[in-house]
């Protein structure tokens, strides 16, 4: 698995830099008590918001079904609502990240822990893990306490 981890790796860079534009979906993923489901991954440190890349042919709402099932099993019985658009250039050149709210959803399996994510969880706004990332930690303000949104990631 290593070598298949460092493959994606380089193929992640070459599309971002042979690409004018990078679009991904992430969800925030709300149960009935309003806590949050979040991942941490192999390759980057902190807690995230479950998503991916939106490939070729694919809507951005399909990008984003695919993405949190494989990532967290999850299946959307909803249609989530879009929350925002953000500009991650900070961190990849021409990088946006299309960024939803999904209350309807369960989870139908567990995935075990793989080469892309080390482990997910459910996190009350009280008790969000000291290394949540600071984009998620935004995103989580603005939405739940009206902290005015950014357009950068």
């Amino acid at each position: 698995m290593p070598g298949k981890v460092i493959v994606t790796k380089l193929l992640q860079r070459y599309w971002r830099l042979s690409r004018g534009l990078t679009l991904g979906a992430q969800a925030a993923l709300l149960d009935p008590e309003d806590r949050i489901l979040l991942i941490r991954h192999t390759y980057r440190p902190g807690w995230h918001f479950p998503g991916g890349g939106v490939e070729r042919g694919e809507t951005v709402e399909e990008a984003l079904a695919r993405e949190v099932d494989e990532e967290v099993g999850v299946t959307l019985t909803g249609k989530p609502e879009l929350f925002g658009i953000y500009s991650n250039g900070a961190k990849f050149p021409g990088d946006h990240v299309a960024l939803f709210v999904a209350r309807s959803w369960q989870q139908l399996r567990v995935p075990e822990p793989n080469h892309e994510i080390a482990e997910h969880r459910l996190f009350t706004r009280q008790s969000l893990p000291p290394d949540v990332s600071a984009g998620t930690a935004r995103r989580i303000a603005e939405i739940f306490s009206g902290a005015p949104r950014s357009p950068l990631w």
